[in-house]
């Protein structure tokens, strides 16, 4: 009896601990970036229907810019974040990003009113990379 137990708990031990192995992952944490729009940096081209403001972001590199994701969050100046894309007071704000730069766009919601730009910006640039 001792034979056949001892054979019986043999293989279901070499099973046990031969099919564990550890793998260990590395965490790569966002990396964020504050930047401020004074009212002076916002650009026309159309007469006042849109604006743009350029951000300088050297951390988006090449490889970044089509493997990373880019988050965009704007303060109003009370230290309350609004993720964009969205309309505020009448206002369309968007964004994109490429090599080395976020642009912030803003128009009227209705895209063909002339607008006046907001005064100064908080602008928070959440990088986050993919692996």
């Amino acid at each position: 009896m001792k034979r056949y137990l001892t054979l019986l708990i043999l293989p279901i031990l070499l099973l046990a601990t031969s099919s564990c192995t550890k793998t260990y992952q590395t965490v790569t944490p966002n990396q964020t970036v504050y930047a401020n729009i004074s009212s002076t940096t916002w650009t026309t081209a159309d007469g006042g229907k849109t604006y743009s403001a350029k951000i300088s972001v050297p951390q988006i590199d090449s490889y970044f810019n089509q493997h990373g994701a880019v988050l965009v969050y704007v303060t109003f100046g009370n230290n309350v974040y609004e993720q964009l894309s969205e309309v505020y007071n009448g206002i369309a704000y968007s964004y994109s990003h490429n090599t080395g730069q976020v642009e912030i766009d803003i128009q009227s919601s209705n895209g063909t009113s002339v607008i006046t730009p907001p005064g100064s910006l908080g602008v928070k640039i959440v990088l986050v990379e993919s692996i």
